[in-house]
Parts: C-alpha cells; structure tokens; sequence
C-alpha cells in the first residue's frame, strides 16, 4: 500500500473505528515527516477519546499503526489528535520548559523531570533555543528522566 492509500486506509479505518463507539465524524488527514497525522474534530466524547494521561489517545494511535503494518504500508507511523488537545498540550510543556529553564540559569542547579516521550521531545526543542542550556535523557522506558543543565563554559 502506497503513501496516499496508507492515508485513506488509517483515516477510513479511525472513522470506522469511531464510529462503533457512536462519534461519527470526518477526520482531517495529513502526512508530515512520515508519520501520517489524524485529527478528530471535537465532540461531547473528547475526554473518553483523550483519557487519563493520554492513554487512549496512543491506544488508537498504536491501533491503527498496527492494522498499518498488518498491511504492508508504506506509513505506519500515526499520530493522532482530539480537538487540538496535543497541541495546546505541548504549547503548556513549552511555556513551562521555559520557566524550568529560566530556574536552571539562576540557580545553575540541574532540573530533573519524569515526562512522557512526547513531552520531553518539546522541552529539547526549546532548549534549543538557548546556548547556555543542554538537555537530554537517561534511563528505559517509564523510568526515563529528562535532565536540564546549564553548559560549563
């Protein structure tokens, strides 16, 4: 299955998806950096469709990555939103890497946080910003942590 037709398949098959659980929508598709993007528009099951932390959120994402790759597409890789909660989740994270950065530059002591993968990704990309500031993470799975130091000079 090629690149346009791994986009009709995830869309069709969260459509379908959504659909048992009564939230019939039309979902927007788009694919950046190889990783085909689902947006579902907000309904009255928003909060059902996020869950706690997130978590069934990436429980569709990684179902439909799965059928995906059942398939042989070309894409597999999936991420999807609910009502822009990702986001305006990552702009908070961002907003907040900035003041955890900020408390670094004074202080000069290391701040070391417990986040998720994606989470973690926006507060390196802010730091970025930063020639005194280095970021990056230790540890496996659950126990990952992300470290903000200041650069020795």
């Amino acid at each position: 299955m090629n690149k346009d037709e791994s986009i009709r398949f995830a869309t069709k098959y969260l459509e379908d998806l959504l659909s048992f659980f009564g939230v019939n929508v039309a979902i927007d598709s788009t694919i950046d950096d190889e990783v085909i993007q689902l947006s579902i528009p907000s309904t009255s099951m928003n909060s059902l469709l996020i869950g706690k932390e997130a978590n069934n959120l990436r429980a569709l994402q990684h179902v439909v990555s799965m059928a995906l790759a059942s398939r042989d597409a070309e894409v597999t890789r999936v991420s999807v939103d609910v009502a822009d909660y990702k986001r305006q989740r990552a702009d908070r994270i961002a907003e907040q890497a900035e003041e955890w950065i900020r408390e670094v530059r004074v202080t000069g002591q290391t701040k070391v946080l417990n986040l998720n993968a994606t989470d973690r990704r926006v507060v390196h990309k802010v730091a970025q910003d930063y020639s005194d500031i280095e970021t990056h993470s230790e540890g496996e799975g659950r126990e990952r942590q992300l470290f903000i130091t200041k650069k020795s000079i």
